[in-house]
């Protein structure tokens, strides 16, 4: 009897090798490397004498009916509007992050025929938690099962408009010598579920998990086979969990929902910006408001700073839901260009909330907070800043100001600051102090007080 060719495969990004390998030469993570076998190649494919059914672009009739709503308008604003029949959604998180139960509500609002399968829980442990989440609906039916072959028959029968995969990590399919939640099990479910989903033209959600990088556990090419890669994420210490959207062939990619975890389930947060600035109500230095945008959605958050001297040779530079590299920077700007020197101080940044942005708009206000506790003065109250800065110190223009604007405004903040070059942006008549600034050190000269 022949031996079985084996290769091996990272975990994390799917790099191929006929031996193992401590570090993987393609994503540099340690220890990442599983062995599999190796796949047999089918015989070359017959020439088949049928026409293609071939469709012009320009006379195909568009249906509208292909999109449907969850009923909860937070998923929805992530999807796009909602579920796109025939296509695959990934959702990704952390352990006990809220994936099932997300899964589980949305389920529960959708009036349709739903098929359930989970091949990590017993139907009595998903009728208890669908007791716990006040689930009421007839239309769920569960199937506690791990086999490709048997879930796709039973979506063949019972014909579902909806899938939820609970979760794909423990799918496999029997025609592999490979064990479950391999790279090369995750990709053929995942591409035959993909198949099933566009024969069926229904919509497939799959649940899988990460890695301790926080990224979706399986090769990057998962990312590639789905139509919609969404991301839950939250930190351990905060009650709020924000659903993020990575990819979406049906919608946009900045779109974010914010949800709060109860012991009844996740509620949507309807005004995140309330809910972020809930104890900014001191005049503290370090403490400076800033608006991002999130999708569509502007939200007002705090920022928080804190500069102390340091003692040893080199000094601390902390950030928590800001880019490191990115703060590393405008440390670099205010120590040239507003001559603060910080070379020898201790940095530590901080968005409150346990919201992380990646928006350059906050930069202005990251500046000033720094600035603030730095030389121990606070900001004039009810301010918001918002701009982004460049390397030679000038504030540069922002989009969306109007939206800003009109979100400052409703939460009665009296004053905002702003790039000068949005001066002239600004469309719509706000009761509002705006002042234009066009560098950092000016900027921080008016507004500390």
């Amino acid at each position: 009897m022949s031996k079985a060719k084996t290769k091996y495969i990272c975990s994390s990004c799917g790099y191929e090798s006929l031996k193992w390998l401590g570090k993987c030469p393609s994503c540099e993570n340690w220890n990442s490397f599983t062995e599999e076998y190796i796949e047999t190649k089918q015989s070359a494919r017959k020439k088949i004498n049928i026409e293609p059914n071939l469709v012009n672009l320009t006379t195909q009739t568009l249906n509208e009916d292909t999109r449907f709503k969850t009923n909860i308008d937070e998923l929805d604003r992530v999807l796009g509007g909602g579920l796109v029949l025939g296509s695959v959604i990934l959702i990704g998180g952390d352990p006990g992050i809220g994936k099932s139960t997300l899964m589980m509500q949305a389920a529960s609002r959708i009036n349709d025929k739903i098929l359930y399968v989970t091949g990590e829980e017993s139907v009595n442990q998903i009728n208890i938690r669908a007791k716990r989440l006040n689930v009421r609906s007839q239309n769920i039916s569960v199937l506690t099962e791990t086999d490709l072959d048997l879930i796709i028959n039973a979506i063949e029968k019972y014909k579902p408009q909806i899938v939820i995969i609970d979760s794909i990590q423990t799918t496999y399919k029997p025609g592999l010598e490979n064990t479950p939640g391999t790279v090369t099990q995750i990709r053929e479910c995942t591409l035959e579920l993909m198949q099933i989903a566009k024969k069926q033209n229904c919509a497939v959600l799959l649940v899988g998990h990460v890695t301790k990088e926080g990224f979706i556990a399986g090769p990057k090419v998962l990312e590639h086979i789905v139509d919609t890669v969404l991301q839950f994420e939250g930190e351990r210490s905060y009650s709020y969990r924000i659903l993020r959207s990575l990819k979406n062939r049906f919608g946009s990619t900045n779109e974010i929902g914010i949800f709060e975890m109860h012991e009844d389930g996740l509620h949507e947060v309807i005004n995140p910006s309330q809910i972020f600035l809930g104890e900014h109500d001191k005049e503290l230095t370090g403490s400076i408001v800033t608006s991002s945008i999130e999708g569509t959605r502007p939200i007002l958050l705090e920022v928080q700073a804190l500069v102390t001297p340091s003692t040893f040779g080199n000094p601390q530079r902390v950030a928590t839901g800001f880019d490191y590299r990115r703060l590393s920077i405008l440390l670099a700007v205010l120590e040239k260009r507003a001559n603060l020197r910080l070379s020898s101080q201790n940095v530590f940044i901080n968005m409150a909330g346990g919201l992380r942005i990646d928006e350059p708009a906050v930069d202005l206000a990251v500046c000033c907070a720094v600035a603030s506790s730095f030389t121990d003065k606070s900001v004039k109250k009810n301010t918001v800043v918002i701009g982004e800065v460049g390397l030679g110190g000038e504030v540069r223009s922002v989009g969306y100001i109007d939206k800003r604007i009109q979100e400052v405004k409703k939460l009665g903040f009296k004053r905002v600051v702003l790039p000068v070059n949005n001066l002239k942006n600004i469309k719509a008549k706000f009761d509002l102090e705006i002042i234009g600034v066009d560098n950092v050190k000016s900027t921080i000269e008016k507004i500390i007080g």
